[in-house]
């Protein structure tokens, strides 16, 4: 498995073809939204993306294991005072593809500025949305667990008769609980909506995510020694989120840029890492030959 940890140069949608059938545990990527950042990625229609994507995502679904999971972190834009639908019309497509859209993640900017437009606000959040091949998927929730917080203290201190069992809602909703299945409990699984801050640093990058994204992401649905693959790394931050957790990543950068802002990330983490570069004509080079 040569490709382990390394950065393949170029577009994702070929370069991808190389590696095998089921062989990535967790493909986890923000490509370039539409026609953002032109500076950086030369942009891309909104009325054209699906159709850029596909083929791409048809590579992905082929080397990503039964068992393995797709996120996307994508958000919409505003075109002529209203938002576009690509995203919704790409996942659309992608279940005709053959995708199951299993579940919606959203990330809330904890320290996003305020907007200044006069007829919208700015969004202080974007998606991230889980594809399978499968059904059965690996999942560890048990790794992404948090604090049962304050409010079992009191609320769990006096169950009535009716905490005890599952109680259906006054309102006639359909829903209902059973109130005394927190008794005890000092860890509980998390919600869909991850509150984390933006990246704080430049990492010479445009659109570079925190670190605790992926890193959530990589914990929840992978194990140590799984391949965790972005087919647009940017700056690295997956990678870097992959070697931190024990597992093994596999980016591609179709910015020479950014691939050696990504090569300077990871070597911060591990001296000597077998990180190789691969570039046309050229054999693969190790930190050490850069």
């Amino acid at each position: 498995m040569d490709y382990l940890n390394k950065i393949l140069p170029g577009d994702c949608g070929e370069v991808l073809k190389a590696l095998p059938d089921d062989s990535i545990d967790l493909i986890f990527t923000s490509p370039p939204y539409a026609d953002q950042r032109k500076n950086t990625y030369g942009g891309i229609s909104p009325d054209s993306y699906v159709t850029w994507f596909l083929p791409r995502a048809e590579q992905f679904r082929r080397i990503l294991k039964p068992t393995g999971t797709f996120i996307l972190n994508i958000k919409e834009r505003v075109v002529d005072g209203e938002r576009h639908t690509y995203v919704i019309e790409l996942i659309l497509e992608l279940r005709r593809q053959g995708w199951l859209w299993t579940e919606e993640f959203m990330w809330h900017k904890k320290n996003s500025h305020p907007g200044k437009w006069p007829n919208r606000f700015r969004d202080n959040w974007e998606r991230l949305i889980q594809f399978n091949k499968s059904k059965v998927f690996n999942m560890y929730q048990e790794a992404v667990m948090v604090p049962v917080g304050d409010w079992a203290r009191d609320r769990l201190a006096k169950l009535s008769q009716t905490d005890l069992v599952r109680d259906e809602s006054r309102v006639g909703s359909g829903f209902g609980k059973n109130v005394s299945n927190w008794v005890g409990r000092d860890m509980v699984y998390p919600n869909n909506v991850l509150h984390m801050a933006t990246e704080c640093y430049n990492r010479n990058h445009s659109a570079a995510f925190p670190v605790d994204l992926p890193s959530w992401f990589i914990k929840l649905f992978t194990l140590p020694g799984d391949v965790v693959l972005d087919p647009f790394i940017g700056s690295g931050t997956t990678a870097v989120a992959a070697l931190q957790l024990s597992r093994s990543f596999v980016g591609v950068e179709l910015s020479p840029e950014n691939i050696a802002t990504a090569v300077a990330r990871v070597s911060e983490i591990q001296i000597g890492l077998p990180l190789m570069i691969a570039d046309e004509g050229v054999e693969y080079q190790t930190l050490a030959d850069i």
